[in-house]
């Protein structure tokens, strides 16, 4: 099913596609379209049940709609949390997380980059199933701006996490 996105950066409530009866936390997402429709979205929510947060990464599949079948789906505990934060932080210039089991490998990257002309960050959240070895990827850049409500959002994940 696709989903038409109507800005750049949303945060809107929605039902989980893992259990459709629960509601689930607002999301924040991050909608990049392009003109070449190689865009994407990724969309990161707060699952306090199983304290993470689960990442879901859709390409992009027309003009402003994504893929939401193809999706790539990670969960991140208080680690991968840290990691992510470190770089939105600018305590360090990279974060590369991989999550391995029998039936996929999963591997997030957020770059912090230096060139001036281009957003200052890239993120990029892949999944390589073990069966037939086939690769789904969705790299989108990331602003000042988004990057901030982002970390703002995984603290606040921390701290509900942790229930402080």
């Amino acid at each position: 099913m696709n989903d038409t996105a109507t800005s750049s950066a949303t945060s809107a409530p929605s039902q989980t596609p893992r259990d459709s009866a629960t509601p689930r936390n607002p999301d924040y997402a991050i909608y990049k379209p392009n003109t070449r429709g190689s865009g994407g979205v990724i969309r990161f929510s707060l699952n306090r049940a199983k304290a993470s947060v689960f990442l879901d990464a859709a390409p992009q599949s027309g003009e402003k709609q994504f893929d939401w079948e193809q999706k790539i789906i990670m969960k991140w505990g208080l680690s991968d949390l840290g990691a992510a934060l470190a770089v939105l932080q600018g305590r360090t210039t990279e974060a590369k997380l991989f999550h391995q089991s029998e039936k996929a490998n999963s591997a997030f990257e957020l770059v912090l980059r230096d060139d001036p002309d281009r957003a200052p960050f890239l993120m990029t959240l892949s999944r390589q199933d073990a069966a037939d070895k086939s690769l789904r990827k969705v790299t989108i850049p990331v602003t000042h701006a988004e990057a901030a409500i982002l970390e703002t959002a995984l603290r606040t994940a921390v701290t509900r996490i942790l229930h402080w």
